[in-house]
């Protein structure tokens, strides 16, 4: 709606998951080093905790987009309250267990491990190193979950199979791990996002307004800093933030965005973004 007015090629400020708007701040560019440290140099298993809405999801598909062809299947599972048989049976299908000639339908957890492990085999043949990321690993409600995952990092020891796994969830996760030690004993990789820094924060707005085609300032330089205060530096408050500064800014025709425009709409927001 606004995009025209601000002489945007696109909304700088959206939820959707666009490697193109990765801001390289220090805390996401380290945190992406080691993932890609942790894949490519075939670690086993890392860990990715972090605040609500601080980037570890967007970070996941950053590395995605980064990864070379042989780390595929890249497999991400967004929603784990499932049952120990109901995962290993969704990761034998998102691994292609169908192609392996696999009914993944098989009853019986011992079953379905074996149909797994032998689609883990067959990927490794064909020169594979699949991903799996089991993301929002912090609502676990079945500590056998976390049981099944030590399960499953065993299939590395006991035949050819070359695998990552990566565990990304808010600090309650850590908590499991410490309830599922085998597992905690494994991860290889830890990498905690921090929040942006004031100058951070600066940065990435005026990165994703560069990104969508904007090259003048938008933002007065003192609604940064009103800005940061705001949001603590949190990408996802940041983003919600901004993308009804720019909304008011246009239905008020103004010239820049100012602090008391940040502070009218987070007073509206205050309720509604999460910590």
């Amino acid at each position: 709606m606004y995009q025209s007015y601000w002489n945007l090629q696109s909304g700088p400020f959206e939820e959707k998951m666009d490697a193109a708007f990765f801001y390289e701040s220090h805390p996401h560019q380290a945190g992406l080093l080691k993932l890609q440290y942790l894949v490519e140099n075939r670690k086993g298993a890392g860990l990715l905790v972090g605040n609500a809405g601080i980037g570890k999801s967007y970070l996941c598909h950053v590395l995605k987009s980064q990864l070379s062809e042989r780390h595929q299947p890249f497999v991400q599972l967004v929603f784990p309250q499932l049952s120990p048989v109901e995962l290993i049976s969704y990761l034998a299908v998102e691994l292609g267990a169908e192609e392996a000639g696999i009914e993944p339908g098989t009853t019986g957890k011992d079953r379905i491990v074996r149909a797994l492990d032998r689609q883990l085999q067959l990927l490794c043949e064909q020169g594979a190193q699949p991903v799996i990321v089991i993301d929002e690993a912090h609502l676990i409600a079945d500590q056998r979950i976390f049981e099944t995952l030590h399960q499953l990092l065993n299939f590395q020891q006991t035949s050819d199979i070359d695998f990552t796994l990566l565990l990304v969830g808010d600090r309650l996760l850590l908590s499991h791990l410490q309830r599922s030690a085998q597992l905690d004993d494994r991860i290889s990789v830890r990498c905690l996002l921090k929040p942006f820094s004031a100058e951070e924060t600066q940065r990435y707005v005026e990165h994703r307004l560069q990104v969508a085609g904007r090259t003048e300032p938008v933002f007065e330089a003192e609604a940064f800093q009103t800005l940061f205060e705001l949001t603590q530096g949190n990408p996802r408050k940041i983003n919600r933030l901004c993308d009804l500064g720019l909304l008011v800014g246009y239905a008020d025709e103004l010239p820049l965005i100012t602090s008391d425009v940040l502070e009218a709409v987070s007073e509206e927001l205050v309720t509604s973004i999460p910590d």
